[in-house]
């Protein structure tokens, strides 16, 4: 299966290269308007469309913590959008088990934000077995690295995401949140992608990661 991946969109849709399965790991609504009726009308209108146009035959995500609407009133998100939406929950397809999560670490006041503590409940739902977990924040030490000045670098992701992805082994569990630690990671057998689409000036310089899964082999990234 081809898979390409992308998070941290804020509105910038990217042209899509064909694949299998595109893999949405939040932070989609744009980021000038945290309006919840604004991004509802954007995610039935301008998303839609983008949606539609994809040349992928699946499609599953997850939100991120800009994407208020998802948490706050989630009824007022179309249910008729051509994908698979994921919180806290899975789906199958093509012989692959998929998890997908939009918690991280608590940050300001934005959606999906809580505490170690919770969080790690969160992660304690992740199914034995998953091959593909799709995040919006990453594991502790993974892709979530923050400079603070002086040479400071401060790790913002999850310690306990990092032992349940350890205990459970995916093949393949892809973020973003975390513009700066965009790449690509390997932990045992397991890639993690930060797949951030724009850096941290929230310019969309980054390319759609990619990677090629076959059940019961090793992933093949692009």
């Amino acid at each position: 299966m081809h898979i390409r991946a992308v998070s941290d969109l804020h509105g910038q849709l990217p042209v899509i290269p064909p694949c299998d399965l595109l893999l949405l790991g939040g932070d989609l609504c744009p980021v000038s308007n945290h309006d919840i009726g604004f991004q509802a009308e954007w995610l039935d209108t301008i998303f839609r469309r983008w949606l539609e146009a994809v040349p992928a035959r699946h499609i599953v995500g997850v939100a991120g913590n800009h994407d208020f609407v998802f948490e706050k009133l989630p009824e007022a998100v179309p249910n008729d959008l051509r994908w698979t939406y994921l919180r806290d929950s899975g789906c199958e397809i093509e012989g692959f088990r998929l998890w997908g999560t939009p918690w991280q670490p608590w940050f300001f006041d934005w959606a999906f934000n809580l505490y170690e503590p919770e969080l790690k409940q969160k992660w304690a739902l992740i199914p034995e077995g998953t091959d593909l977990l799709v995040l919006h924040g990453p594991p502790h030490g993974i892709g979530d690295a923050v400079p603070r000045g002086g040479g400071v670098i401060e790790h913002t992701g999850s310690p306990s995401l990092l032992e349940r992805i350890r205990a459970i082994r995916p093949k393949l569990a892809i973020f973003g949140h975390i513009h700066e630690g965009r790449g690509e990671y390997r932990d045992g057998n397991t890639v993690l992608a930060n797949v951030s689409l724009l850096d941290v000036n929230y310019r969309a310089v980054h390319p759609v990661w990619g990677i090629d899964l076959t059940p019961g082999s090793d992933p093949t990234p692009r």
